[in-house]
């Protein structure tokens, strides 16, 4: 009998899928009164939708050869650390580049933590995806998750504002920016998330009749 195949045998339990379905107990904007909750895992789902929607505009309309089922499983996975962590709110996140320099730490030693929790023949096959990855924050894969958790953030606050919640307004108008930051002056550097924005976003602030 092998090493893996005496792995497979023994009946040891791990931790790694438990803890992850902890992501439901983490709530987002917890500074922000809320009409509707937001937990951890229904964000990463949303995610998960939108960037592999990115992925298949690029593909479709801009000559993209992204992979839009490995994005979505990227964004899965994105915020797992955050069952560690927690949701740290954005202005203490990136209040000085020594605090964002420290949180970046603190996620890496979550995703080593989490990883801990499989058999060891699983934590190669895992790390790729909760690291991202591994292209760095500057990849093209790194960028459309990038912007598919700012389009989350987006939805979330236009939603808010459609429930008649003044307190996402700001920050509505900030993540709105930095979208079109990413998008380039002429919306060529990021055209996905510029047809995104076009053609789909105004959606979310209809009732469901208007949807209809």
């Amino acid at each position: 009998m092998d090493e893996t195949t005496q792995r497979m045998d023994d009946d040891t339990q791990y931790s790694f899928f438990a803890f992850l379905s902890r992501m439901r107990q983490i709530t987002r904007w917890s500074l922000m009164r809320n009409t509707v909750p937001e937990n951890v895992q229904e964000h990463s789902h949303e995610v998960a939708v939108l960037a592999h929607a990115l992925a298949v505009i690029r593909n479709r309309f801009y000559g993209g050869t992204l992979d839009p089922a490995r994005l979505a499983l990227l964004a899965l996975y994105h915020d797992a650390s955050e069952t560690l962590t927690g949701d740290l709110p954005t202005p203490i996140k990136y209040f000085s580049p020594q605090i964002s320099d420290a949180y970046h730490d603190l996620e890496q030693v979550a995703r080593d933590r989490i990883l801990s929790m499989l058999p060891e023949a699983l934590q190669a096959d895992y790390r790729v995806i909760l690291d991202g990855g591994g292209e760095g924050d500057d990849g093209e894969e790194a960028l459309v998750l990038k912007a598919a958790d700012r389009l989350s953030a987006l939805i979330k606050c236009m939603e808010e504002e459609k429930n008649g919640n003044r307190e996402f307004q700001k920050a509505r108008v900030s993540i709105e920016s930095r979208l079109l930051e990413m998008c380039g002056p002429d919306g060529r550097r990021m055209p996905e998330v510029r047809y995104f924005l076009d053609h789909f976003a105004r959606s979310f602030e209809k009732t469901l009749d208007e949807l209809n």
